[in-house]
């Protein structure tokens, strides 16, 4: 059997945090929604299908054929969007769907070689070509299809406590003198990692996995469940509380709770956020802060691509896109959506939904010049000892017309 994993149309309730990758390279607990199916099928990807726009970029990240179809005449397409648990068992011929999302489908050569993007990416057309395979439903415990980004913050604490219990972990770095790790037994430190003395790691109410050459500084308190993945720096003084994934190389502070990050990116100072989730290459100013409960302590309301829809949570933070840039002081209110390349310093509360390549102060709001943008995208990743590819350059200036069509009905003169 040959594993393929696709994106939907589903892809386009997941912006502003999938501008630059596929739907299955987002995170929750210890990993990438890819390394999770890849792990529950025990198969690697053969092949990826993903947008025209990522084509390039996922062809350099995964070394694995995009948008190719393969030969076999038994392979198995699973949603991109799945955060699979358990492993999908189906016969050849039939198809496991969620209203009108096709969650797996296990399928020959013929029919699968009609699965170009422009079919997944049309329910209609989809459901046609597949209309002969048997119905076929999936167990609850098989995975939760990813629909909004709030979904995977909902998810990630139980996540993080469902993974660590799965593999064999142990602490292989350095412990200091003085640090206190309560729980130790759930505690994982990688290796060439280091928790200096007077840092806590309180595990007593779930797991807390430390990944590869991270620095944990003094006076820092984890709570458990909790990641930090490879290469991070952990302020002085920060306070990571439960539910939060820091993906790799990111340097954090202040106050977090509940919260994603993707990685490579910056909030290093003081400063709430919670329940949110943060793309890479974001720089959070000094005292940024975010509300993640409304006063009236309600269900919270996000503006997906600038229409509010309804989360039905009750802590819900901010959503912010690759590149984006907060200035001190800066607050973030309740749902807050911040879109890909923009540039945000305002003295007053932040709106619930800014657009894509937006430049937003005191002054109004206008827009942030692509190539000057990009010219800023080069320096920020330098100072993290890489460089973007001539294909991930192409795709951050392709953004200007994804958000233009995604986000059009918000855009209006600030984009014209």
């Amino acid at each position: 059997m040959r594993l393929v994993v696709f994106e939907d149309v589903g892809v386009r309730n997941l912006l502003p945090l999938v501008y630059a990758r596929p739907a299955f390279e987002l995170r929750c607990g210890l990993d990438r929604l890819l390394n999770k199916i890849e792990l529950a099928m025990d198969l690697p990807a053969d092949a990826l299908f993903v947008r025209d726009d990522l084509v390039a970029v996922v062809g350099e990240r995964m070394g694995r054929p995009v948008n190719r179809a393969l030969d076999a005449d038994d392979q198995l397409w699973i949603n991109g969007r799945l955060l699979l648990r358990q492993r999908v068992d189906l016969p050849i011929g039939a198809a496991a769907w969620d209203g009108d999302a096709l969650l797996a489908a296990r399928l020959d050569a013929k029919t699968a070689a009609a699965l170009m993007p422009d079919v997944l990416g049309d329910p209609d057309r989809l459901k046609s070509v597949l209309s002969a395979c048997q119905a076929a439903d999936l167990p609850i415990e098989t995975g939760v299809l990813i629909d909004y980004p709030w979904q995977l913050v909902h998810e990630n604490e139980a996540e993080i406590v469902r993974q660590f219990a799965t593999g064999i972990r142990s602490i292989i770095g350095q412990i200091d003198a003085g640090a206190c790790l309560l729980n130790k037994r759930v505690v994982a430190v990688g290796a060439g990692s280091r928790i200096k003395a007077g840092a806590v790691l309180d595990a007593e109410n779930g797991p807390i996995d430390i990944g590869e050459n991270v620095v944990v500084n003094p006076n820092v308190t984890i709570a458990g469940p909790c990641h930090i993945g490879d290469g991070c720096v952990v302020q002085p003084g920060a306070s990571i509380r439960s539910g939060s994934s820091i993906g790799p190389v990111c340097k954090v502070g202040g106050e977090i709770e509940g919260t994603i990050f993707q990685g490579f990116a910056n909030k290093q100072h003081d400063g709430f956020l919670g329940h949110s989730y943060v793309c890479e290459w974001v720089n959070l100013g000094a005292d940024t802060v975010n509300s993640d409960l409304k006063n009236t302590y309600g269900p919270v309301s996000v503006s997906i691509n600038g229409r509010p829809t309804d989360t039905g949570l009750t802590f819900v933070g901010a959503f912010i896109g690759d590149h984006v840039k907060t200035g001190i002081r800066t607050t973030l209110p309740t749902g807050c959506v911040i879109g890909f390349a923009s540039s945000v310093f305002l003295s007053s509360t932040v709106p619930t939904f800014v657009p894509s390549f937006s430049w937003l102060t005191d002054e109004g709001m206008a827009t942030n010049d692509p190539p000057r943008a990009l010219a800023v995208a080069r320096k920020v990743v330098a100072r993290r000892h890489r460089r973007l590819s001539e294909a991930e350059e192409a795709l951050f200036l392709s953004v200007v017309e994804a958000a233009r069509r995604n986000e059009s009905e918000h855009l209006g003169a600030t984009h014209e």
